[in-house]
């Protein structure tokens, strides 16, 4: 029982800071019926690992896909988890970077700085605090 109640907490445990966010992306891949796509989505959730992700395709897990950011950056990922399905069509997923390397620090950084600009003035203040 013990053993059940460490191995919780390891999977809980986040190997980095989550980051809450709210940024355009984009993603292409295959989605549920073998069909290419290339859309808009949403971050939702950030760290060095992966992220949240909200986009109208359903995706199977284990698809790697294409994640871009505004900057131009791509990078890699597998889809991890499925979180929630909305009504109308809004699924979001967990996805984690397949190239854990400078790249997804490049990712990472580049949409924090996009998120940084997106905060009101008076707010950032009390962020960097």
């Amino acid at each position: 029982m013990a053993s059940a109640a460490v191995a919780r907490n390891q999977l809980l445990r986040r190997r980095s800071t989550r980051i809450n966010l709210n940024t355009p992306i984009g993603i292409s891949g295959e989605d549920r019926a073998k069909t290419s796509f290339s859309v808009s989505a949403k971050a939702t959730n950030l760290n060095r690992h992966g992220a949240a992700v909200q986009l109208s395709r359903e995706l199977l897990m284990g698809t790697t896909v294409l994640v871009r950011n505004k900057g131009g950056t791509q990078i890699s990922a597998r889809i991890v988890a499925q979180i929630s399905t909305q009504q109308g069509g809004l699924h979001t997923y967990g996805i984690g970077f397949v190239e854990e390397d400078s790249k997804s620090s490049v990712i990472f950084g580049e949409l924090c700085s996009q998120r940084q600009h997106s905060i009101p003035a008076t707010r950032k203040a009390a962020v960097r605090r």
